[in-house]
Order: structure tokens, then sequence, then C-alpha cells
């Protein structure tokens, strides 16, 4: 095989995908217990919900990622990653390119000063958990929470990546397919966020206002899922969808 871990050319995306499976069932029989990220819920989208499309271009907004990103996201669409786990400050996956590889993605937790700085932003300003996972926030919170530098994503100088494969570059392919999985992961659990970063989601409801039927119907009537030109506007990107 290249040094590269191309595929060869002959092989075609569903054969990419049932090699993946196949592998994926010989690392069961073997014991393993496996994460697998599974099928995307959309055939253009890596990620659909608030808090998965919100990491993805987090991600998409630095230029060191720009070279590796589109290999990534093509790994992932071929179901290449058969495990990634999520656990506070790490995450564990194994991507199937021309061989297995293991890898592990080590994020520094947000810092004390950092997270309290986000609940006072946040305080009073979201009625429940279930709103605050589901990404139904007011404009004003979106943007605390997202915001490239203070929010509750990790810069590129807090992500430190281990991959066995023979690529030298800080982050080879199997590392970007792998922070794309957790977005399309984020999609079904959200919480996994505040998990990987080392906070207590919980701490941003302001139980009054949570406990109060009429300041939570208040608030749910302002409160709308984030719009494409909302995540435009936070991360000064484009939100087409990726080809």
């Amino acid at each position: 095989m290249s040094w590269d871990d191309e595929y060869p050319r002959y092989v075609t995306v569903a054969q990419r995908k049932q090699l993946a499976a196949q592998k994926a069932e010989s690392l069961k029989l073997q014991g393993y217990k496996l994460k697998p990220l599974g099928e995307l819920k959309s055939r253009t989208k890596i990620a659909s919900s608030f808090w998965g499309r919100s990491w993805c271009r987090h991600l998409e907004s630095f230029s060191d990622y720009d070279s590796r990103l589109p290999r990534g996201r093509s790994y992932v669409r071929n179901g290449a990653i058969l495990h990634l786990s999520i656990e506070p400050g790490r995450i564990e996956a194994m991507v199937h390119g021309s061989e297995l590889y293991e890898l592990s993605i080590e994020i520094e937790p947000l810092s004390p000063e950092q997270w309290t700085a986000v609940k006072q932003a946040c305080q009073g300003k979201i009625a429940s958990l279930i709103e605050l996972l589901q990404g139904k926030l007011s404009d004003e919170i979106m943007r605390v929470v997202t915001h490239p530098h203070s929010g509750l994503f990790p810069q590129p100088e807090q992500i430190h990546f281990n991959c066995n494969c023979p690529d030298w570059a800080d982050m080879c392919k199997h590392m970007a397919a792998v922070l794309y999985g957790v977005g399309a992961r984020l999609d079904d659990c959200p919480e996994l966020l505040f998990k990987l970063r080392g906070v207590d989601q919980s701490e941003l409801i302001h139980l009054d206002c949570a406990r109060s039927g009429i300041a939570r119907s208040s608030r749910r009537s302002r409160r709308r899922s984030l719009s494409d030109d909302a995540v435009s506007d936070v991360f000064g990107i484009s939100t087409e969808d990726e080809k």
C-alpha cells in the first residue's frame, strides 16, 4: 500500500463499506466491544443537530485543518470509523483504511475560569436541560456557547493527536475522520460534549426558571433551533452542504 493510505482506484464506495463492516465483525469475534459510529442521518451533512453542526463548523474555521478535513469527511461517509468512544478529555477510536488504525485524541478540559464565564453569561436564560441539549436557545446563548475562543469548543492547541498510521502530520486523515465522527455522535448524544470538556451541563440551568412554568413558557416562545444563517454568522463561514 502507498504511504498516503489510499484505497486502490478500483475499490468502490460500497466495497469500502463492506470491507469496514467485515473488519468490525472480525473485531467483535475477537472480543472487542466496539462503539461504531453507524449510518449518517443525512446524505449531504455529517451532522444535522445544533451541537453536531456547531462542532463541525468550529473545526472548519481553523485554516490549519483545511487540507485534511475533506479526506476525513470521506472516511466518515464510507463507514470507516469502527469504534468511537468519548470520555472526559479523551477520544479513542479505530479507523479502517488500508489497515486498521488505532488512535486517541487528548483534549484539554475547559478551564474553571472559562466555564465560570459561560455559566454567568447563561444564568437564568436556559429554562431546561432538554432545551439546552436540543439546541433550542436564544441567539445570545448560542453565541456564548459556540464562541470560537470563549465557548465550549476546544482550540487547536488544546487538541493533541496520536495515531499509529505512518503519516507524520499533526492531524492525519484518520484523525480528521474521528473529529467529524464526534460531530455525528453529538447528534444523538449532545451531552458528550460536556463530558469531553470535563464540565456538568446541568450547571447551566437556572433552577428557579426551570421550575417555573410561566418563565419556561415565555422563554420557549423566543427560542428556536440554530439556523444555517445563524451558524454562518457565528463562525463567519459558508454553511453550504458538504460536497
